[in-house]
């Protein structure tokens, strides 16, 4: 069962401590006015019965008749007289009307003053206990109060509640997450080091078998063989590259990847990453364009920094065409330091777009290279060195990624 809220029993109360001091009011002027109108007809007898003192049998007589009544027309007017005439001049009934209609609007301010200022000191107090929330303090309860403001205050709490059990939750199956993954990139170690030693040990063998004196017919299955143990090499180095990149997600997503985060120089970043890839790009046929455009600085890990833009020079690279160029700028405003990283080829897929930067997640272009990590990786660091990053065609074709990191 509700009850009422506070404020209209406030109002009530109000109401009625006015009415009753109305009522008071009214009662106390009308007792004044038979005293002064008592005091003035007591003034005027006297006047009378001292200028004519034969009167005065006749005055008392019509006092005890009551032989007297008001009319509409006031004979003292017919004469040319009014009351400020005969200095009728008591004043203590205006300053009673002026009393109580100052202590009237007192109570009226006070009262208003009371009303709002109670729900907005409730607004103040829930929304303080938001922001402490925000800013994660932990195990905040509001004292009971029986108001109009309850039941939002008890659903903010129930709502509050549930957020703190669902992201305990969700901590959990991310540290699950991450261990699981943990796991997985150990467990690839050891079938993977096993396989490469076979591999070692099959190509010294093979070698030694091209080199030495033997049938056409076995030098040529030894040539295939040997093609096919190298397509075996450069499986394995996938495998060794998704090992690498599961053990890095898995330090992401339990928080334990660690930024030295000192200012450094875009065009460094740039230019580092364009060197270490130095090698693809002389195989893509595609250069690297970093144009120097001044000193700009922001705060990031160099190295994870330059990890991350090496991602998405490569991605420009699979998709720009050979004697093509990949481009990089950089600029910088009061907010954030912009850099972009753009080809002239084809562009994403419209379908692609929105999930670009999902692990594991592969274009419906892409080639039989990569594992769909990088992008995600990129990302993440990016995001963990308070940027963000985002991915669109340019109007007149081609794919370009754009980073910024914001100036704290």
């Amino acid at each position: 069962m509700s009850k009422k809220p506070n404020i209209k029993i406030t109002v009530l109360l109000v109401l009625s401590v006015s009415l009753i001091v109305t009522a008071v009011t009214t009662y106390l002027l009308t007792v004044y006015y038979h005293h002064v109108c008592f005091h003035i007809l007591g003034g005027f007898c006297e006047s009378i019965i001292k200028n004519n003192p034969g009167s005065q049998q006749a005055v008392l007589e019509l006092l005890k008749t009551q032989d007297f009544h008001v009319t509409d027309e006031n004979i003292l007017s017919n004469f040319g007289y009014y009351p400020s005439d005969l200095g009728i001049t008591d004043t203590t009934a205006i300053w009673i009307a002026v009393s109580v209609f100052l202590a009237g609007g007192i109570l009226f301010l006070f009262t208003f003053c009371y009303l709002h200022r109670k729900p907005d000191a409730r607004i103040q107090a829930l929304t303080e206990y938001l922001e402490r929330i925000n800013t994660g303090v932990q195990g905040l309860v509001f004292e009971s109060s029986n108001d109009e403001f309850s039941k939002l205050q008890d659903e903010m709490y129930k709502t509050v509640t549930e957020l703190y059990q669902t992201r305990k939750e969700a901590l959990i199956a991310q540290n699950n997450y991450a261990e699981n993954l943990s796991n997985i990139a150990h467990q690839l170690k050891t079938p993977i080091t096993s396989i490469s030693l076979t591999i070692q040990m099959a190509k010294e063998y093979l070698g030694n078998t091209l080199t030495a004196e033997t049938p056409q017919r076995h030098t040529s299955m030894a040539c295939k063989m040997y093609a096919n143990i190298k397509d075996i090499e450069w499986q394995i180095n996938r495998l060794l590259h998704l090992e690498e990149a599961l053990l890095l997600l898995s330090r992401i997503d339990a928080g334990t990847l660690i930024f030295d985060r000192k200012p450094a120089d875009v065009f460094t970043i740039l230019s580092l990453a364009s060197d270490n890839l130095y090698e693809l790009s002389m195989h893509k046929g595609v250069l690297v364009d970093v144009p120097e455009m001044g000193e700009i600085n922001i705060n990031v890990d160099l190295n994870w920094t330059m990890e991350a833009v090496m991602n998405l020079m490569k991605n420009c690279m699979e998709a720009a065409g050979t004697g093509t160029a990949v481009h990089c700028s950089y600029e910088k405003n009061p907010l954030y330091v912009q850099i972009r990283i753009w080809d002239k080829g084809d562009g994403f897929a419209k379908e692609d777009l929105p999930h670009l930067f999902k692990r594991f997640y592969r274009g419906k272009n892409a080639k039989n290279t990569g594992t769909g990590i990088g992008l995600s990786l990129s990302k993440s660091i990016i995001e963990m060195q308070n940027g963000i990053i985002r991915a669109f065609n340019l109007p007149d074709g081609g794919a370009c990624f754009e980073i910024r990191f914001y100036i704290s």
